[in-house]
């Protein structure tokens, strides 16, 4: 039986190939890694802001946030604290 990893980026599915090490999107078959896409929630790509690239629809949410993700509506969101606290969305947004 085959290894089979998914992941989501940006809110689309994307399947490991572990033969092509590489992610590829599950409904086209391209690279994820090599053709990027915008959010799915929101339709815009990262930003930088302060020197750090951001979900657009987060910005830069200070020098005390270790990592931080809207979802992309596939996804809770998330912002971790260097402190170590988690916040997590209570439900995921509608797309």
């Amino acid at each position: 039986m085959d290894r089979m990893t998914y992941e989501y980026f940006k809110g689309y599915k994307a399947i490991y190939n572990y033969d092509k090490q590489d992610w590829f999107y599950e409904d086209t078959g391209e690279s994820a890694t090599k053709n990027p896409r915008p959010c799915r929630q929101c339709g815009h790509h990262p930003v930088k802001d302060g020197g750090i690239e951001c979900d657009y629809c987060l910005g830069y949410l200070g020098d005390n946030v270790v990592s931080a993700c809207c979802g992309h509506g596939a996804e809770k969101g998330f912002i971790l604290l260097e402190d170590g606290r988690l916040f997590v969305e209570e439900r995921r947004l509608p797309r």
